[in-house]
């Protein structure tokens, strides 16, 4: 068995206007495992985000979401994870993935941040050494459309597409908590 998770950081905008945008599928994910687990957010103004503890099984693990904008959400990951003394390699960070199609996930540990500003400033603030969840929401196939593309809502077709991948991610988020990344992986990596 590996290190187990004990923070989740879901990246993403506040505010309603980004709501529904490809760059927020890191807040879906998070929404999703507090759904799921009867958790409810509430704004920690120590840590930039929006804060949620959940009991899933016998691991406990804390939920963020931070509110500082894509580009410092390494911020508010950094603040809690400091304030709880929570090693960077138990830390899960899911996001939006341009380089991987819409439904595809993809479980990961370190590694470059791929030009993803969230994931850029992530690693300023704890290094390079966390796990991703790599939500696949597709490319625009012009690197000029890239911003736009990010903050706008995708199709009907994909966001039901991406919907089944988070709902995937979070089955297996016993054993992602557990540190059971390999088995974990097999489930998320196979069509």
């Amino acid at each position: 068995m590996g290190t187990p998770i004990r923070l989740i950081a879901g990246l993403g905008n506040p505010g309603s206007q980004y709501d529904k945008t490809r760059h927020n599928a890191g807040f879906w994910f998070v929404d999703e495992l507090a759904r799921r687990y009867s958790g409810k957010f509430a704004v920690e103004k120590r840590f930039s985000g929006e804060v949620c503890k959940l009991q899933v099984g016998s691991a406990t693990v804390w939920l963020i979401k931070p509110m500082t904008f894509m580009n410092r959400s390494g911020l508010a990951v950094k603040q809690l994870a400091s304030f709880y003394q929570i090693p960077v390699e138990q830390i899960l960070v899911a996001h939006d993935e341009l380089d991987i199609a819409p439904g595809d996930v993809r479980l990961k540990l370190a590694g470059g941040h791929g030009g993803h500003n969230g994931l850029r400033d992530c690693h300023a603030h704890l290094s390079a050494d966390y796990w991703r969840l790599r939500l696949g929401v597709g490319h625009p196939g012009d690197r000029n459309k890239v911003v736009d593309y990010v903050l706008s809502r995708p199709s009907l077709d994909d966001e039901i597409v991406i919907s089944r991948a988070i709902d995937k991610a979070a089955d297996q988020i016993e054993l992602i908590l557990a540190g059971e990344m390999q088995k974990a992986m097999n489930a998320l990596h196979t069509k």
